[in-house]
């Protein structure tokens, strides 16, 4: 692909996209506490959203369920800006309260991931007013439940067709603190419940140890958990311990209603995350093999996925980030899950940068550099440009 020369399309941009406009997106969504668990105030989140994209020009701004899909441009290829609206639970309520300090702005979801909501949206918006989407459109996704890997978000727009049509790639301004994540961890969360009988410590004979049941499936687990951490990735990822396979056991454990009643239930939770060399299916049944007899609730599940940093929409975005920034940036794999694995289940690149840190998201003190929004909006912008012209 000829590559695009940038310069004086990235100062008309940067004329263009307000950081006012941004911020104020911004701060108007963190202050709707769209926690998920459970899924609060979804309909407030997706409404604010709806709004915005009708008033910067956006066509077919249009609601599915939970989810907000709008476009920009006309053509039959389609480069995809997809995010989600819902955060994890606040520490403290006064999270949802903006904030500005200095250069950056505080509060629970400005790094993760409401700035880059505000950040391709207005990117988009901005590449279709500067006349940049030349063989194409930007596709907007804007979802809900991510953090609890997409039941009515993505997942639910990919079973029902609406994902992934006609693209050429996707991007997500996810907090990747400075580097692109072009792969990610499949996550398989379950929580297994073994049954008992109550009885007093006294008669323990009458009752049913339910804990002392669970005890042999806990070392079926763990002779898994010592094979399975053996393995390495091959993907890029820091710190090299990182590379690892991960089997975690008992992050919630539960058990019985008193020390001198025998234990009627005894319940915990599995966490494997598996990387993209490992079969998700195949370690989903190695676990529920060694939980023959236990009640089985699955949390969560999600298929691990990469894309090459060589293809041409990982190239354009490294080269545009590297302009704006100074720096060359990494390709790495996300420790965690990413909805990139939906797009790159039917082989479409997807790669995650945003304006956020992943250090600080999640925390107390969750915040975003401001400036990197805006920068995040004009590379989001110039990688479109050069995609689809």
């Amino acid at each position: 692909m000829e590559t695009l020369n940038t310069k004086p399309i990235s100062s008309r941009l940067r004329q263009r996209l307000s950081e006012p406009a941004m911020l104020h997106l911004t701060q108007r969504l963190i202050a709707i506490p769209s926690e998920n668990p459970p899924g609060n105030q979804y309909e407030k989140c997706a409404r604010v959203l709806s709004d915005e994209l009708d008033r910067i020009g956006f066509a077919e701004v249009r609601r599915e369920g939970a989810c907000v899909l709008a476009s920009v441009g006309t053509g039959p290829r389609t480069l995809y800006f997809s995010g989600h609206y819902d955060v994890v639970p606040a520490q403290s309520r006064d999270q949802f309260q903006p904030r500005v300090e200095g250069a950056n702005l505080f509060g629970r979801g400005s790094s993760d991931m409401k700035s880059g909501l505000a950040a391709m949206i207005h990117a988009a918006a901005a590449a279709r007013d500067e006349g940049l989407l030349k063989s194409g459109r930007i596709g907007i996704v804007l979802v809900p439940d991510e953090e609890t890997a997409g039941p009515r978000g993505s997942r639910d727009l990919d079973a029902r067709g609406l994902l992934a049509r006609d693209a050429v790639g996707m991007l997500t301004p996810e907090p990747t603190g400075g580097v692109i994540w072009n792969a990610n961890r499949g996550a398989i969360s379950l929580r297994a419940t073994m049954r008992g009988k109550a009885a007093h410590v006294g008669r323990q004979f009458e009752g049913v140890n339910a804990f002392e049941r669970a005890l042999p499936a806990m070392a079926r687990l763990m002779d898994i958990k010592k094979e399975v951490e053996l393995r390495e990735t091959h993907q890029n990822i820091t710190p090299a311990t990182a590379r690892k396979s991960i089997l975690m056991l008992g992050g919630r454990v539960e058990a019985g209603t008193n020390f001198n009643v025998t234990p009627d239930f005894c319940s915990f939770t599995v966490e494997r995350r598996i990387n993209p060399e490992e079969n998700l299916e195949e370690e989903k049944r190695r676990l529920r093999d060694a939980l023959e007899g236990f009640e089985i609730e699955a949390l969560q599940e999600g298929a691990a996925a990469a894309t090459s940093a060589q293809d041409p929409l990982g190239v354009a975005l490294s080269r545009h980030i590297a302009s704006l920034t100074g720096t060359e940036p990494a390709f790495e794999m996300c420790p965690g899950l990413l909805e990139t694995r939906f797009y790159a289940a039917y082989g479409i690149p997807a790669f995650a940068y945003g304006p956020g840190l992943l250090t600080v998201s999640h925390g107390l003190n969750e915040f975003v550099p401001i400036r990197n929004i805006t920068q995040c909006a004009v590379i989001y912008a110039l990688t479109a440009a050069e995609m689809l012209r």
